[in-house]
């Protein structure tokens, strides 16, 4: 049976389907629509994401305790069946990286076979410096 959609959660799940792989907030999605003069209330957006999560069309990552939680298109083909998902974050700028990698899948296999422990991909994030913060270290430009 589908869901009901009603004018507002088309329009949301068209923004979010316009931009595959990309991470938002739900304050960012707010602003996309207000940007265009047309008011989708945060408390809509909040409810739709996780009725969309829940149907599994949208994945929602929790980072860190101090940020609010970001949410990426999926699709009705989730990447959950196949390819995990793991990310990245700079610790100089903030920015997120979605990033699928075959090598992870098999530290991933190694700490379940190995260990006895499984990985959650959906939440496992690594810290570090993204390139573009790494090429400002090489350039001189970055504060230290």
């Amino acid at each position: 049976m589908a869901a009901y959609r009603t004018k507002q959660r088309s329009e949301i799940a068209d923004y979010l389907a316009s931009i595959p792989g990309e991470h938002v907030t739900a304050g960012d999605i707010c602003a996309h629509f207000r940007a265009q003069g047309r008011a989708v209330g945060t408390a809509t957006v909040y409810r739709q994401l996780e009725r969309m999560v829940s149907e599994g069309t949208v994945s929602k990552y929790i980072i860190d305790e101090s940020a609010g939680a970001c949410f990426a298109y999926i699709g009705a083909d989730s990447h959950l069946g196949g390819e995990r998902c793991y990310h990245c974050k700079c610790e100089r700028c903030g920015r997120l990286i979605h990033m699928e990698c075959a090598e992870l899948n098999h530290i991933a296999a190694h700490l379940l076979a190995d260990h006895g422990f499984r990985l959650n991909p959906m939440r496992t994030v690594f810290y570090g410096v993204c390139a573009d913060c790494a090429k400002e270290d090489e350039d001189g430009s970055a504060e230290v």
